[in-house]
């Protein structure tokens, strides 16, 4: 029985990314991996390689001058690993070994990639290579033209710039070796162009990707997990896109200084990277308080179950959604697109959203015992850090150490909570034998 609970396929998953993040930040602390003499502050080494394996993007140093090139070297590949997803990896080796691999392993999988059913588990796995490979090597062989040819870069540090901006960019990771992070290309529809591409195809989620590789040429054959993603993925890429052109349009300290074209440009990017990514081009430390109250909402929500990205995914919030509306209606069913959405998919919604605010709640009166920083920033942070987002008001660096262990403890929580519950959820449901007498308590 004890055997079996630590077995959980839950429990595997938040083990296997825990023993990621202690290797990667035994690994940050070694003396050849920073580029000043002696080892990196364990502190400095948990908080990065928690931040890359739980592709959040919040750092506490300046990840170009601070880690030599084998520190960043192992920051990509711990955000690679993260994204792409331990048990998915085990899945593939599973797969190398026999075509047909247990159904533990496959439960496994399931966990970390949100599949719709187990037999969907290889074509996941393989879909998840295979998508993973090309859009990074894409966008890193555009990107690495576009330093070479439009900046002048030498090649070795065009081609290194833009496979670690590619990667980072899939994996919905934020990180940038640059310390201002995309703010310097703003202008540059050939490198903010390419990273957006990545990041929606890396954070819409693989059930989805699955559908439109399957189904091209029959919409209406998508699942209803398909549409709704979709559906409410456009609507907040929109709402993002009019909010920061709205909110920023005169802000001489982000978009008011721009052209016309360039703030249209400037303003699409930082809605799709709102929702998890983590870079910036413009400078969020002094943007409105408009701006960042809109970022609270798109940060939390996130993206697409089973992608690179964290929140508590537009699917979440899409279920919630329909289920307002049945009952203001007076529907006994929550509707979409000619489907019914099932009970347990409500509670599950229920659930996450609500453990989900209990912990921003909880990690926001912490962080505001601890540090003097505004309330505003404070919630930014905590918001961004439970998102898995990374981008940041400016005061990372500057909490004190219990405040970033907070915020370690977020990461955590944001990438691996979700993923655990949602499993736990799932697997643990189990018929009754019986059902208490029905009354109706007074609600409002």
């Amino acid at each position: 029985m004890i055997r079996q609970r630590l077995l959980h396929p839950a429990r595997i998953v938040a083990l296997a990314f825990l023993t990621a993040i202690l290797i990667g930040t035994l690994l940050l602390m070694m003396p050849f991996a920073r580029l000043a003499p002696g080892s990196a502050p364990f502190l400095t080494a948990l908080f990065t390689s928690v931040s890359a394996v739980c592709v959040t993007g919040l750092a506490v140093v300046d990840t170009g001058t601070y880690w030599s090139s084998a520190g960043q070297g192992i920051i990509m590949l711990l955000f690679q690993v993260g994204g792409f997803g331990m048990m998915t990896g085990a899945t593939l080796l599973g797969l190398m070994v026999n075509r047909s691999p247990r159904l533990r392993l496959k439960l496994i999988t399931q966990t970390e990639t949100h599949s719709l059913g187990l037999g969907d588990v290889a074509n996941v796995a393989k879909l998840v290579l295979t998508v993973t490979i090309a859009c990074e090597l894409i966008v890193a062989l555009v990107l690495t033209l576009r330093f070479r040819v439009g900046y002048g870069l030498e090649w070795q540090q065009a081609a290194w710039s833009g496979l670690f901006h590619s990667v980072s960019a899939f994996n919905n990771a934020g990180f940038s070796i640059h310390a201002d992070s995309v703010m310097r290309y703003a202008p540059d529809v050939l490198v903010l162009l390419p990273l957006m591409l990545a990041i929606f195809i890396g954070g819409i989620g693989f059930p989805v990707l699955m559908d439109l590789r399957d189904k091209t040429r029959s919409p209406r054959s998508w699942s209803l997990h398909t549409k709704l993603t979709l559906a409410v993925t456009g609507f907040l890429l929109l709402v993002g896109f009019l909010g920061v052109l709205f909110f920023e349009w005169s802000n001489a300290r982000t978009l008011g200084s721009m052209s016309v074209p360039d703030k249209v440009l400037s303003a699409a990017f930082t809605s799709v990277a709102a929702r998890t990514a983590g870079f910036n081009s413009i400078d969020f430390a002094v943007a409105s308080r408009e701006t960042w109250a809109l970022h609270y909402l798109l940060m939390f929500v996130g993206a697409g179950s089973a992608g690179t990205a964290g929140g508590v995914k537009v699917g979440t919030v899409a279920i919630l959604f329909l289920l307002v509306i049945a009952e203001i209606r007076g529907q006994p069913d929550s509707e979409a697109f000619g489907r019914r959405v099932g009970s347990p998919a409500q509670r599950q919604a229920i659930t996450v959203l609500v453990l989900g605010g209990a912990v921003v709640i909880l990690g926001t009166t912490i962080l505001l015992s601890v540090s003097d920083a505004s309330t505003d920033r404070i919630i930014f942070e905590v918001i961004s850090a439970f998102g898995t987002v990374g981008l940041s008001t400016g005061i990372t660096a500057d909490l004190p150490p219990v405040g970033q262990f907070v915020l370690v403890v977020l990461m955590y929580l944001g990438r691996i909570g979700t993923i655990t519950l949602a499993t736990s959820l799932i697997l643990g449901e189990r018929r009754m034998p019986y059902r208490f007498p029905e009354e109706h308590p007074i609600v409002g």
